[in-house]
């Protein structure tokens, strides 16, 4: 069987230099090129002593390297114009990239269903926070009452995180409703973005990489459900699935736990 051949976008990135370490070193994947608006002098040096072509033209890199599936982890801005160059030449896509509009998201689905591409887009690629939402999901059931702690590195852009909007969202269709205010009334703008009937608290430190706990109350207890990024090493096995099955599932997929059965 003849390897994936991948392209990275945002390959100049942290978590890009993190994909292109991880499909080097994968079985049956090999990298062909990789893209950023950092580029250098035309090739990327790799972990294994090769080198691919390392552009800031994504659609000349597309033509040249004829790639299986692009990983991009941009930005939502850079991510559409990447979207329908990668579905004109039929070129599925997994994408790490957050802060998408409900258009933005319908606009990625029908590029896929078109012309019958995969285009998988996740919030968050570590199994952990998957396994979060995933359990957020079934006390949610039980609990009237939740709010959502998010900690990121100083340097992110985009608050409340996508994972954590996400997540209120998730919880919210799975019990069928929004969350219940809290008893004092209606929330006041220092309590955070309201999603769902669930505050989200984004705090934007030096020394933090990632985290979210999920904080659920009732009468006489309370439940967390926290999960902490070390670094950004634990998203690879999630873009690793990803690209294999992105592959075989032509359509829109949104959020990893589809491809894990949750």
């Amino acid at each position: 069987m003849e390897p994936i051949k991948v392209v990275v976008y945002g390959a100049a990135g942290r978590v890009g230099q993190e994909v292109v370490r991880a499909v080097t070193a994968e079985a049956g994947m090999t990298l062909v090129g990789a893209c950023d608006l950092k580029a250098g002098a035309g090739t990327l040096s790799l972990p294994d002593g090769g080198e691919v072509p390392f552009s800031t033209d994504f659609a000349a890199l597309l033509d040249s390297c004829s790639p299986d599936v692009v990983v991009d982890f941009t930005a939502a801005g850079a991510t559409l114009p990447a979207a329908r160059a990668a579905s004109k030449r039929g070129v599925n896509m997994v994408i790490g990239a957050t802060g998408f509009s409900a258009a933005d998201l319908d606009e990625l689905r029908k590029l896929a269903e078109s012309v019958e591409i995969g285009i998988v887009v996740a919030p968050n690629f570590a199994l952990g926070a998957v396994l979060m939402i995933h359990l957020a999901k079934i006390a949610g059931k039980f609990l009237d009452h939740a709010e959502i702690i998010e900690l990121h590195h100083d340097k992110k852009l985009d608050a409340p995180s996508g994972t954590s909007v996400s997540t209120a969202r998730a919880m919210a269709e799975a019990r069928g409703g929004p969350f219940l205010p809290p008893a004092a009334g209606e929330p006041t703008p220092s309590r955070g973005q309201n999603v769902e009937g669930i505050e989200i608290h984004s705090l934007r430190l030096p020394g933090l990489m990632a985290h979210q706990e999920v904080v659920f109350g009732a009468p006489g207890q309370t439940l967390s459900i926290r999960h902490d990024t070390i670094n950004r090493e634990c998203y690879m096995p999630g873009v690793l699935l990803a690209i294999r099955e992105v592959t075989r599932h032509k359509g829109f997929i949104y959020g990893l736990d589809k491809l894990l059965g949750l």
